[in-house]
């Protein structure tokens, strides 16, 4: 009975709905969409990731090696990052999961991972880019996106990180096209689009690079929402949210300095939310 229960427990981690959900969207994005996803490019960001997690899992002396995460990273990475060349797909996936062991501060990563694997290679090398726009605009591909990363954020118990953001960035973008009396059309179709789902439901929720307490993620989304608006619209500069997250990121300790909270943990998100509710 006690070994079932260890197995239940272990299968209440939100990360394998995570791994699940990018999984089938990989696949979809591959089989019916044609996301331009090449295999090879694939094959070699988990590879590497998973290596650099094995390393660092000896680097820092874990007791065990732990492939959820880099694998949730990976597959962040597989759908958004664009090049041509193996060594920049392998040095995004080095960068993304070497940054959780060597840029930490009380015990948090400072980046987002993939985040942070994307950012460096955009800044970098002018052959690597974000996929942004292949995705499709139709609404109900949106909706099931949307659908299948809240079940993920339900499950993790940090859906107002994404909530809050969704809704502040879309409210300025109602704004902006009010203001310069756009139709309505043109924001509904600027919030109809995959990756920013993909990163609204998986990189700015991510419980270790949020905010410990859930008014700290309420207003670390608005920074992050308003930071974006300014760079994609006032700055007309591409990928405004993943940007604007990487250069927020070093708010989060004086966030969790102003509103404490608890640190997340994998292993027991319910009794993280729990102990949120009591103040803790």
């Amino acid at each position: 009975m006690k070994a079932s229960s260890r197995h239940l427990d272990r299968f209440q981690d939100p990360r394998y709905y995570q791994i699940a959900v990018l999984t089938s969207l990989v696949c979809f994005g591959v089989i019916a969409l044609d996301f331009g996803i090449r295999w090879q490019n694939a094959a070699t960001i988990v590879i590497t990731a998973l290596g650099v997690q094995f390393l660092g899992t000896l680097y820092a002396k874990l007791p065990r090696f732990d492939p959820l995460s880099p694998l949730i990273t990976s597959l962040s990475l597989t759908l958004l990052l664009r090049s041509d060349e193996f060594a920049l797909a392998a040095a995004a996936a080095a960068i993304a999961i070497g940054s959780k062991f060597l840029l930490r501060f009380r015990g948090k990563h400072l980046f987002n991972p993939a985040n942070l694997g994307l950012v460096t290679l955009m800044v970098s090398s002018d052959q690597a880019w974000v996929s942004s726009g292949q995705w499709g605009s139709a609404a109900i591909g949106a909706f099931t996106l949307a659908c299948l990363g809240f079940l993920v954020l339900t499950r993790a118990r940090r859906a107002e990180t994404t909530i809050a953001f969704l809704l502040i960035y879309a409210g300025l973008l109602f704004g902006r096209a009010a203001w310069l009396g756009d139709p309505l059309a043109i924001p509904m179709h600027q919030l109809q689009n995959g990756a920013l789902l993909i990163f609204a439901f998986f990189m700015i929720s991510d419980p270790k690079t949020t905010p410990n307490s859930p008014a700290g993620r309420v207003l670390f989304a608005a920074l992050v929402a308003s930071v974006a608006f300014i760079i994609q619209f006032i700055y007309f500069e591409p990928n405004g949210p993943i940007l604007a997250l990487i250069m927020s990121a070093p708010t989060v300790p004086l966030i969790d300095m102003l509103a404490r909270g608890r640190i997340y943990q994998w292993a027991n998100p319910a009794a993280c939310a729990k102990n949120e509710a009591k103040g803790v």
